[in-house]
């Protein structure tokens, strides 16, 4: 058996007039994150952690943001094309633990539909999937509310 770890990491700024999107959940806020697709900062960092356990890049090679296709795409969309990818090489997920990294607005209230929309995309047991949030205390670009962050690491086997 091969057993191999991923780290992903996103980040993208606030901006007004965008919905805030994380694990698939539309979330209430005054801003939304910026970016080419839905700007997933969760699903980003998953798919990031997928695709490096299994050493096939990241995203952007993958979903280059040059490509209009990929323009307002949704980022779970993207993650079922990555969990084709480690399928068609014969990779299995073990677990996947991401931390979001905001200021505001509170998570918590959607943590578990973030958790069945990611479980259910990738095709494995909600309790593979675990999600965190964070604040920074008012420090750093994400404490003072100018974007957000997620990391992610995950378990893969073959």
């Amino acid at each position: 058996m091969t057993i191999r770890t991923g780290m992903g990491y996103d980040v993208h700024r606030l901006t007004p007039n965008r919905p805030l999107i994380l694990g698939g959940v539309q979330i209430p806020h005054t801003h939304g994150l910026d970016g080419h697709s839905d700007a997933d900062v969760l699903t980003h960092a998953i798919m990031d952690a997928l695709l490096g356990a299994i050493g096939k890049g990241d995203i952007g090679q993958h979903f280059p943001d040059t490509n209009a296709a990929y323009k307002n795409a949704v980022s779970l969309t993207m993650l079922k094309a990555v969990a084709q990818i480690l399928s068609t090489e014969s990779w299995t997920i073990s677990n996947i633990d991401a931390t979001i990294v905001a200021q505001s607005p509170k998570l918590a209230p959607y943590r578990t539909q973030m958790i069945k929309n990611i479980a259910k995309t990738l095709g494995i047991h909600e309790d593979a999937v675990n999600i965190k949030a964070t604040t920074e205390e008012g420090l750093g670009f994400t404490g003072t509310g100018q974007g957000m962050a997620a990391h992610a690491v995950c378990l893969v086997y073959k």
